[in-house]
């Protein structure tokens, strides 16, 4: 998690990384609108994973119909751990805190809240591409299960960077 986070942190301006992912997402820097612009990003990654989730599924469906039985619980493992994103995701509480919320985000808060948002869509293209990898591998049997491992590693990774986010919105990770 470390490794792939602080690579994240390293880049020069991830705001604008962020912002190259969603178009018209220039509302996000005024503070009046992140609330809505946080809904907004939060919806684009959960329709993202929704994709991989769906893939992920699919892939369940071929490996039972290929007679892989014995590969479908690791691949609901993975299945799972998406699930479990797109949900924290959906019901997550907002990015930004109002003029009246107990909770406070500084700029420097707001920068490592960007940070991880733009870690989500570095981790999509990789889970887009680890799927891949299982797609390829239903034809090699040896190569299958470490592919389905890489990608149940990064889908838990989504949740846990989804957790660390929610540390610095809510306040808890101080």
């Amino acid at each position: 998690m470390s490794d792939f986070f602080e690579k994240v942190s390293s880049q020069v301006d991830p705001f604008k990384k962020l912002l190259s992912y969603i178009p018209g997402f220039s509302g996000y820097i005024e503070r009046q609108n992140r609330r809505d612009a946080d809904k907004i990003l939060r919806e684009t990654v959960a329709r993202r994973f929704e994709e991989h989730w769906g893939r992920a599924s699919n892939l369940q469906v071929e490996m039972v119909s290929g007679g892989m039985i014995k590969y479908v619980d690791d691949m609901e493992k993975a299945a799972l751990a998406l699930r479990t994103f797109i949900d924290k995701i959906n019901t997550a509480a907002r990015g930004y805190s109002g003029l009246f919320d107990a909770v406070k985000i500084n700029e420097k808060e707001l920068e490592a809240i960007y940070q991880f948002d733009t870690a989500f869509f570095d981790l999509g293209d990789q889970v887009g591409s680890a799927l891949g990898n299982v797609e390829a591998s239903l034809a090699d049997e040896t190569a299958l299960p470490a592919a389905i491992r890489n990608l149940t590693t990064l889908a838990r990774l989504a949740v846990e960077t989804f957790e660390r986010r929610s540390e610095i919105v809510t306040g808890s990770g101080q």
